[in-house]
C-alpha cells in the first residue's frame, strides 16, 4: 500500500512562519530596535539600576492601562474615558481621605467601586444604546475630567489635593498600590557592592514601585484569559464577527460590559498607585493616556478593527513607550522629539503588522 502524499499546505510552516503569526511580534522587533537605538547613542546612566526603574515605571503605569484597553480593542471597541477615568478615580481617593476622615484602605476601595460603577454605566450605555464607543467614551472623557475639576475646587479651592505622602507607611492597602517591594534585596545589593549608593548611604534604588507588580499581575492574568478561557475566546469572537458570535450562543453585550468595567478598574489602579505613591492627586492626572494606551495596544499587534491582538504585545508597546520617553533624556536631544519618533514607531509597527497579517491570512 502506497504512503499517502503530504499536502504541501501543511510542510510549508516553518518556526519563522509560526512566529511569524503572533500579534506581538512586530512590537517585539520594534522593542529590540528601540533598545540598541539608546544602547548606541544614550548616556550608560539610562541602563543603570536608576534609570531602569524609572523607564519601567513609566512602562508599568502605561501597561497597567494597555491591558485592559487591548482587551476592549479586541473585543472591538476602545475606551477614550480610561484618562479621565484616571483623575477622577484618584480625586476621589484624595477627598475622602482629607475631607471625609475616611482611612485610605476604605478610600481607595471607594474610589475603586465608584469606577466600576462608572465603567459598568459606559459600557451599558454602549451596548444598550448602539451609539459607537468612540461617543460613548468620548463623552465620559469630559463630564469625568469636568467632575474632578469641579469637586476639586468646591472642597479643596484648587485642583490639586495632597498630604496623603505618609498614608503607604501606614495602611497596608495604601502600600500595595503607592510602596514598593524589595527594599531589602536592594539594600542587600547595595551592601555587596552590587548597587550604588547615595553620599548618604542610601541604596540608589530603594526597591520596585508597585506599579510594575500591578503591571505585571494584570498582564498575567489577562494574558491567562485571552489565551486558555472561554472567556478569552468570546472577546476574540465579539470582536471578530459579533453576529456569528451572538448565533452561537456568545454573550457579545455582556462580554464588552465587562471588558469597560475591567477598564475602569485598571484606571482606578492606576489612580491610586499616582496617590500614594506621590501623596498627592491632581485634576490633570491622566492626560492623553487613553491615546497612550491605544498606541500601546496597536503598536502590540491589536487592530481597531477587533478580532486580532495579544495582551504581550500591549505590554511591549508599553515598554516601548516607557523606554522612548526617558530614553531622550539620557542623549541630550530635546525631549519634544520624543512624540515624533513615538509616531514614526506606531506608523512602522502598523504597517509591520498589517503586512505580516496580509501574508498569513492571504487576504490583501
Amino acid at each position: 500500500m502506497s504512503a499517502i502524499p503530504k499536502d504541501e499546505r501543511f510542510t510549508r510552516t516553518s518556526l519563522f512562519h509560526a512566529l511569524m503569526r503572533r500579534p506581538e511580534m512586530g512590537a517585539v522587533s520594534g522593542a529590540v530596535l528601540v533598545f540598541l537605538l539608546f544602547l548606541l547613542a544614550a548616556s550608560p546612566t539610562m541602563f543603570s539600576a536608576r534609570g531602569v526603574v524609572n523607564w519601567l515605571t513609566v512602562a508599568g503605569q502605561l501597561g497597567v492601562i494597555a491591558v485592559s484597553q487591548c482587551l476592549l480593542m479586541i473585543a472591538g471597541e476602545f475606551d477614550l474615558s480610561v484618562g479621565s477615568m484616571i483623575g477622577f478615580s484618584g480625586m476621589v481617593m484624595a477627598l475622602l481621605f482629607r475631607f471625609a476622615a475616611v482611612p485610605a484602605w476604605a478610600a481607595i476601595l471607594a474610589g475603586i467601586a465608584i469606577c466600576l460603577c462608572l465603567g459598568w454605566l459606559i459600557g451599558t450605555i454602549r451596548v444598550r444604546s448602539g451609539l459607537p464607543s468612540f461617543i460613548v467614551t468620548l463623552a465620559f472623557l469630559f463630564i469625568l475630567r469636568g467632575a474632578t475639576i469641579v469637586s476639586a475646587r468646591m472642597l479643596n479651592g484648587s485642583t490639586m489635593v495632597g498630604g496623603m505622602r505618609e498614608a503607604k507607611n501606614t495602611d497596608v492597602v495604601a502600600a500595595l498600590f503607592g510602596g514598593q517591594i524589595g527594599q531589602g534585596v536592594c539594600r542587600w545589593l547595595a551592601d555587596i557592592g552590587w548597587l550604588e549608593k547615595l553620599p548618604n548611604g542610601t541604596p540608589t534604588v530603594t526597591g520596585l514601585p508597585m506599579i510594575i507588580v500591578w503591571c505585571l499581575v494584570l498582564g498575567a492574568g489577562a494574558a491567562f484569559v485571552l489565551a486558555h478561557t472561554r472567556f478569552g475566546n468570546w472577546i476574540f469572537s465579539a470582536g471578530g464577527d459579533p453576529r456569528a458570535a451572538r448565533a452561537v450562543g456568545v454573550p457579545v453585550d455582556a462580554v464588552k460590559v465587562r471588558l469597560f468595567v475591567y477598564s475602569a478598574f485598571c484606571a482606578s489602579v492606576f489612580g491610586a498607585a499616582q496617590v500614594f505613591e506621590y501623596g498627592s492627586a491632581d485634576a490633570s492626572r491622566g492626560e492623553l493616556k487613553e491615546f497612550e494606551s491605544i498606541i500601546a495596544a496597536v503598536i502590540g499587534g491589536a487592530l481597531l478593527t477587533g478580532g486580532y491582538g495579544s495582551v504581550v504585545g500591549a505590554l511591549v508597546g508599553a515598554l516601548i513607550f516607557g523606554v522612548v520617553s526617558q530614553g531622550f533624556f539620557y542623549t541630550g536631544v530635546d525631549g519634544d522629539w520624543f512624540r515624533i519618533f513615538l509616531g514614526c514607531v506606531l506608523l512602522g509597527a502598523v504597517m509591520f503588522n498589517t503586512q505580516v497579517r496580509r501574508r498569513v491570512t492571504g487576504v490583501y
